[in-house]
């Protein structure tokens, strides 16, 4: 039995232990929290505070970091590996490289195996973009996000001074998703690629076009792409836009003569963004107990791990009813 805690107990979190709860061979043992471990409710599994985790070193086969990558993983990701075997999903693609050696650092330091950037994307989507380019090296990949939430940009939107509550969607743009679809040559930017719809619950008398003026001209976040803006209310937003669901899907088209295109396609579709990412997460933490017992040392991606060690189905069950 693969014995795993949580780090970190929010929407995450909590999906993790869902995930683990449906897993045969795996147990939540304990959630670290930097709350009050009294006030945290969790669906079974105990709770100890941070400071504690020392004294759980050794009793836990591999740790699971569910904070955000922004803030947290910086420094809970390598301050765990010291200690633990981890997994997180670190998500800052341009930082990844950079993570990734901090984290290799840590792992080596405490002689542990540390899988970073585990989910969807990074993640399974990451490795289908690989797989496209191995299979069909004269081609190329797009990659398209939504329709669902996206929480970094909801909590951009939540900053702005007036602003209650926000959800963002991201919308691929169809036209350019059926353009990908068929082969065709087509202009590939933020704008063309995807569009940004966003709900607002407003404070009573601020000034709404000030609060959309700042949302579509915000650099990065809004400005690239073509946005709307809907203010609504507290009310509408807890019953139509309570959920966190989310997907997108990876395109890769090349020729394997001239005149013969081939295709690859892998789309994802989520009624809730964290409990399939916490799932995902829980299967890499089963990879990472074997990779860990077979002794490997050091950070790893998802590039390293194979199927085999993301079952648990043995082998044999894998080549009889998989393969």
């Amino acid at each position: 039995m693969i014995k795993v805690a949580i780090n970190g107990y929010g929407n995450l979190g909590r999906g993790v232990e869902r995930a683990v709860a449906a897993s045969p061979d795996m147990e939540c043992v304990v959630v670290f929290t930097r709350r009050d471990p009294g006030t945290l409710k969790t669906l079974g599994t105990p709770v100890a505070h941070v400071d504690e985790m020392e004294k759980w070193v050794g009793k836990i086969d591999v740790c699971l970091n569910c904070g955000g990558s922004a803030t947290d993983l910086g420094t809970q990701g390598p301050a765990t590996a010291k200690l633990f075997n981890t997994v997180d999903s670190f998500d800052n693609h341009g930082k990844i490289p950079e993570y990734f050696a901090v984290m290799d650092e840590a792992a080596r330091e405490g002689g542990h195996t540390a899988i970073i950037s585990t989910g969807w994307d990074p993640g399974l989507f990451s490795m289908l973009r690989v797989l496209g380019d191995a299979v069909l090296p004269n081609g190329s990949t797009t990659t398209f996000w939504g329709p669902g939430v996206s929480q970094g940009h909801s909590d951009a939107i939540r900053r702005i001074a007036g602003v209650v509550d926000a959800r963002q969607y991201t919308v691929p743009v169809e036209e350019t998703v059926a353009a990908v679809q068929e082969g065709a040559d087509v202009e590939l930017t933020p704008r063309t690629m995807h569009r940004r719809v966003a709900y607002v619950v407003a404070q009573e008398g601020s000034d709404l076009a000030e609060i959309e003026r700042q949302i579509v001209e915000m650099p990065n976040y809004f400005a690239p792409y073509d946005t709307e803006v809907h203010f609504i209310s507290a009310e509408q937003m807890a019953t139509e836009h309570a959920g966190l669901p989310h997907g997108g899907q990876v395109i890769h088209t090349g020729q394997t003569s001239e005149g013969i295109t081939q295709k690859i396609n892998f789309s994802l579709g989520l009624e809730s963004n964290p409990e399939f990412t916490g799932a995902a997460l829980t299967a890499t933490a089963r990879a990472c107990a074997k990779m860990a017992e077979r002794g490997y040392v050091g950070a790893a991606t998802v590039f390293d791990v194979t199927l085999s060690d993301l079952s648990p189905r043995t082998p044999e069950q894998l080549r009889k009813s998989y393969l």
